[in-house]
């Protein structure tokens, strides 16, 4: 009989979707790499679509099977007209052109590279693995929306068959057939030994035999009747949802808007700020950010005008490091939330007034963030960038990088946020 095996997997009109997953996998390395390649050339817009994946094609071989150079072989093969069957022809020599008139690939590999394309999705995903907020600590209970734990409460009689444990069901089955059954078998064991003896004595009544074997036929019956598994007897598995501590954070974005900073450095201040935007959309839901820009004032914006919006002006960076503090005096309690800080700036800076900031970071913005990164897009190392070095000697919490060109871009971002223990 012909079986017919109808595949209801919601899985989208894709089938290959596990096989492309797999794929995925397997080239891990060699796909990030040409994301890395790919973040470093694009612009502002473009930053968060798909991209097409070229993969050498001596990386995406697979082992196959073949016939070795020994042996005799009579084949004719489909659409010949030269050969018929018992000519004998010589083996074209080793390492030949598979074809007339083919052309291999620019590498020499003989064959064209892999190309195939990463959707949105798989772009980001890979993008952003092994990153991670450091430090992310759950503060608190949310009683509007609670985060739910699943975990074990040991066993019910009822739920779903899908969890059901089979041995803690014969278990009780057991049981309770020990239990049901014990007295019954112990006097049908009497009863038999009374029979045994009764059958071994002449003098005995056969009317006496004839009624000890009724009542242990009827003993056995009974014994019999007792159910092997009862629906009493089922065990299920029993799990209960247990409030989390929600893992509240917010972040701090503070970008230099000033004259120095041209439209090169802007366009590699805004391109961080976006990875770092799209890394916190992505994997923190319950995750606020705070935008600042500044020149010589400070002032909280939206997403649109931090982005968008063009300023020029002198720069006196402590405004906006001591908005930063306001904010979070106001808003956002250390004790509830995880505090993050990211400064992009050229450096440049008024020159008694990075000492001001070096004072701020340490004594009032440091003790309350759980980390605090200075991104400078300049070559060269400014005042700014000389008070903080001393800040970074001291406080473990507070990391500084350096980007001067729009190929930096993806490896301090890596590097900023990397997970703990992971290379």
């Amino acid at each position: 009989m012909l079986q017919q095996i109808v595949d209801r997997r919601l899985s989208g009109k894709n089938k290959s979707i596990g096989n492309r997953e797999r794929f995925l996998r397997r080239y891990r390395e060699q796909i990030r790499d040409a994301v890395k390649k790919a973040v470093s050339g694009r612009s502002i817009r473009d930053i968060e679509q798909g991209e097409d994946i070229t993969l050498p094609r001596r990386d995406v071989s697979e082992p196959v099977f073949g016939h070795g150079q020994g042996g005799v072989r009579e084949t004719v093969h489909p659409g010949n007209r030269e050969y018929v069957r018992g000519d004998r022809v010589g083996r074209p020599p080793s390492g030949g052109a598979g074809g007339a008139g083919g052309q291999g690939s620019p590498d020499g590999s003989g064959e064209d590279d892999f190309v195939f394309r990463i959707t949105r999705d798989e772009f980001m995903q890979i993008f952003f693995d092994d990153l991670a907020l450091p430090h992310l600590v759950r503060t608190q209970l949310l009683p509007d929306a609670p985060e739910w734990k699943s975990q074990r409460a040991g066993y019910v009689s009822a739920g779903n068959p899908a969890s059901l444990h089979v041995v803690r069901s014969m278990r009780t089955s057991l049981g309770r057939r020990i239990a049901m059954g014990g007295d019954l078998r112990q006097h049908l064991r009497e009863l038999q030994e009374a029979l045994a003896k009764a059958e071994r004595l002449d003098s005995t009544p056969r009317e006496e035999i004839h009624a000890l074997q009724q009542r242990i036929e009827a003993l056995m019956h009974r014994v019999r009747r007792i159910p092997f598994l009862d629906p009493l007897d089922l065990r299920f598995r029993n799990r209960v949802r247990i409030p989390q501590p929600t893992a509240k954070a917010v972040m701090f974005c503070l970008m230099d808007v000033s004259g120095s900073m041209d439209e090169e450095r802007k366009d590699i201040a805004k391109r961080f700020f976006i990875l770092l935007y799209l890394f916190l959309q992505r994997h923190y839901e319950r995750t606020d950010v705070v935008f600042i820009r500044h020149h010589t004032q400070a002032a909280e914006v939206g997403e649109t005008e931090f982005f968008q919006a063009t300023e020029s002006g002198g720069t006196v960076v402590s405004s906006a490091l001591t908005l930063m503090h306001e904010v979070i005096q106001a808003r956002y309690p250390p004790g509830d939330w995880n505090i993050y800080g990211a400064q992009a700036s050229d450096g440049e800076n008024w020159f008694k007034d990075s000492a001001l900031c070096r004072d701020l970071l340490q004594q009032k913005l440091l003790p309350l963030v759980r980390y605090y990164a200075y991104v400078q897009v300049a070559g060269d190392e400014q005042n700014l960038w000389e008070e903080y070095d001393q800040v970074r000697r001291n406080e473990p919490n507070f990391a500084m990088r350096r980007i001067t060109d729009a190929a930096d871009i993806y490896p301090v971002f890596r590097e900023l946020f990397r997970k703990a223990g992971t290379s």
